[in-house]
């Protein structure tokens, strides 16, 4: 588990919380994995109380599994919540890509040619896959904040949990390349103000990108970290 600074005026409660939840996304904990509030308690420096306060925000959150007389786990990744993740995020991109091609301030663009331009120098990198894929979310949050659909954007990240945690999953097996390449087509049609090719790039982006994920978390024995639908 990476442990992080405390941030300015952070009490523990919040440090504990940004900690364990940080670790889950980006799978230091890996799902399934069994927790202990003394062990929790003795890294983070701090006391039973808050831990087991921040791990009842984190089960609410379908993040950690309490099973009785068992003990606390990572929850497996849901694929019920990742479906659910992936068509209110292809749903709603959709439109928010739309809007951005009918005019998107210059800062914003500019901020776009500069994650991008950040995306393809780490692409090549190894275990760059964490880096990756958090300027990957900064891209589409640019999306959505300089359409004003900021609050929408937050909605999507509180449902996308698993989804995130699943993506994360496949891209530390998968290279970079196509979703840069998305990401300049993104950026192409908004630069033309182009409407022609959005339902395209999103499905090829969002959906299509998704189809084989089971099959990729097959061959790289990824199955034991997920939970099925069924």
């Amino acid at each position: 588990m990476i442990l992080y600074e405390k941030k300015e005026k952070e009490n523990s409660k919040d440090y504990a919380y940004r900690v364990l939840k940080d670790n889950i996304m980006i799978l230091n904990l890996k799902p399934g994995e069994l927790l202990s509030e003394a062990d929790l308690s003795e890294k983070l420096g701090i006391s039973r109380t808050p831990i087991r306060e921040v791990l009842m925000r984190l089960k609410n959150e379908h993040l950690i599994e309490v099973k009785p007389q068992t003990g606390t786990y990572i929850s497996l990744i849901d694929i019920n919540m990742v479906e659910q993740a992936l068509f209110m995020r292809y749903t709603l991109e959709k439109e928010v890509l739309k809007e951005a091609c009918n005019g998107l301030s210059e800062d914003i663009i500019i901020e776009l040619e500069k994650n991008l331009f950040a995306q393809k120098l780490i692409s090549n990198k190894s275990n760059s896959a964490i880096e990756f894929h958090k300027l990957d979310k900064e891209f589409h949050e640019l999306l959505f904040r300089g359409t004003n659909k900021g609050d929408i954007w937050d909605c999507i990240l509180n449902m996308s949990t698993h989804y995130n945690r699943m993506r994360l999953l496949i891209e530390l097996k998968n290279d970079k390349k196509k979703n840069i390449e998305d990401h300049e087509r993104y950026l192409n049609l908004i630069k033309n103000k182009s409407m022609d090719g959005i339902d395209e790039i999103i499905t090829s982006h969002i959906k299509d990108s998704t189809q084989d994920w089971l099959a990729i978390a097959q061959e790289n024995d990824l199955i034991k970290y997920l939970k099925s639908s069924n």
